[in-house]
């Protein structure tokens, strides 16, 4: 849902239509298009774990 301001000095059908607009409006990224089954060339415990560890030595 988007951000709206409603003004006092608007009338009822102008705020009802801003109201509206703003529940219409769809934000964010379809997720549904990226969803499924990656093909990785390595063991995905052996890359899991190479990540783990990389993020493991730069914090201390």
């Amino acid at each position: 849902m988007s951000k709206i301001v409603l003004k006092k000095e608007d009338s009822i059908e102008k705020q009802r239509k801003k109201l509206y607009k703003a529940v219409e409006k769809k934000t964010g990224v379809n997720t549904k298009k990226f969803s499924g089954i990656l093909e990785v060339r390595e063991d995905p415990l052996k890359y899991q774990k190479c990540i783990r560890k990389e993020w493991d030595e730069t914090t201390y």
